[in-house]
Order: structure tokens, then C-alpha cells, then sequence
């Protein structure tokens, strides 16, 4: 699978999934991946079912999102607003979405148990280098 350019500047990449006998192994990424900026931090973020959070903007930072367990609804738009779009990363559909700054970002857990995303940040988490609004579809 090639990578998927999004309107709002986005970029969804496969990430590969090893299969194992005893628990598959997900790939995450490394300094060679496209997308890799720097590394800042690493935080895990959990959703429920049916909840949202964002709307964000971050100004400076790259985000490299993954979702090893459950399902996960990324609500992305164009720093203009002309353009929206959802993907939907999740164990069935494992892959990397990368988000530079200046896209608006939400995202929703539509997976019915736990819902777990990995950001790996391009820079530490600094309040004062993104912006946020009320989430609205």
C-alpha cells in the first residue's frame, strides 16, 4: 500500500504488522520513516466510545499517530478550512497518520472497548504552541 496524501496536508502510511503465534507485533516508526521530523516526546491518549476531543492546531509540532488497540476516528481539516476529511486508524486498519503543524485535528473513539492512540511528537508539549476549538462535525 503506498502512502495516501490528504487534502488538509495529512499523510496516512502503512505500518507494517508482523504476525506472531503468541501476540502480533506492530511496527511504529523509526528515524528513517517518512514522516520522522525529530523526536520531542511519546504520550498515549485513550477515547471512549462515541467521545471527542479537539479541535487542535499545533503550530510547531508534527504528529506521528498510531492506534494499536481498538478504533479510532481522526476528524482533520486545512488550516484554511478547505478541506475536511476522516480517517480511521485502528487494529483493523493499523497504519500511521501523519499530521504537520497547522492542521486541525480531532479525534473520536468509535471502537466499543478501549481505544488507545500513540503520538509520537516531533517536539516536547508546550500549551502555548497550539490553539483549540469547539469540536463541531
Amino acid at each position: 500500500m503506498d502512502p495516501l496524501l490528504l487534502s488538509c496536508g495529512a499523510i496516512v502510511y502503512p505500518s507494517k504488522v508482523i504476525p506472531h503465534a503468541k501476540g502480533n507485533i506492530l511496527h511504529g516508526l523509526k528515524r528513517s520513516s517518512p514522516g520522522y521530523i525529530d523526536f520531542g516526546e511519546a504520550y498515549f491518549s485513550m477515547v471512549s466510545c462515541g467521545e471527542v476531543k479537539g479541535w487542535k492546531k499545533h503550530l510547531r509540532m508534527s504528529m506521528n499517530l498510531l492506534v494499536p488497540i481498538g478504533s479510532i476516528c481522526f476528524h482533520l481539516e486545512a488550516e484554511d478550512g478547505s478541506s475536511a476529511e476522516k480517517v480511521v486508524l485502528g487494529e483493523n486498519h493499523y497504519q500511521r497518520l501523519f499530521v504537520p503543524p497547522g492542521v486541525w485535528m480531532a479525534f473520536e473513539g468509535v471502537g466499543q472497548s478501549t481505544n488507545l492512540l500513540l503520538n509520537i511528537a516531533s517536539i516536547e508539549h508546550d500549551p502555548t504552541e497550539s490553539v483549540t476549538r469547539e469540536f463541531s462535525r
